[in-house]
C-alpha cells in the first residue's frame, strides 16, 4: 500500500488523500451538528487499485468515531466499507443502519 497521508479539509467539506503532493482521492462530507454525512469518496484512475479509498474509509471513520460523531454513510462506497468492516457499524444510528443496507447489529 502506498503512504498516502489523509487530512481533513473543512473549508472544501471533504478529506484529502496526498500522494508525493498529488491528490489521489476525496472523501465529500456533509457536517451536519453531532452527524457527519459522507457523500461521496473518489480515487482518479491514475491512483486506482493502490487500496487508497479503503485507506481512506477507515481514516474518515475513525475520525468520525474519535470526534464523537454518528455516522451517516450515503455515499455506496463507505456504505461497503462499513458493512465489510462490522467494528465500525456502531458509528451508524441503528435506526438508520437499514436504509443503508446496513446490519441491525455487529
Amino acid at each position: 500500500m502506498d503512504n498516502v497521508k489523509i487530512s481533513d479539509a473543512p473549508d472544501e467539506s471533504r478529506y484529502e488523500a496526498d500522494l508525493d503532493g498529488a491528490l489521489a482521492g476525496v472523501v465529500e462530507y456533509q457536517l451536519d451538528g453531532e452527524t457527519i454525512v459522507f457523500t461521496h469518496t473518489g480515487v482518479p484512475p491514475e491512483f486506482e487499485g493502490r487500496g487508497i479509498a479503503s485507506q481512506l474509509a477507515r481514516h474518515v471513520l475513525d475520525d468520525a468515531r474519535r470526534r464523537g460523531l454518528q455516522v451517516l454513510p450515503r455515499c455506496p462506497y463507505i456504505a461497503g466499507w462499513i458493512a465489510r468492516h462490522p467494528d465500525y457499524l456502531d458509528l451508524v444510528p441503528e435506526a438508520s443502519r437499514a436504509r443503508f443496507k446496513l446490519p441491525a447489529s455487529s
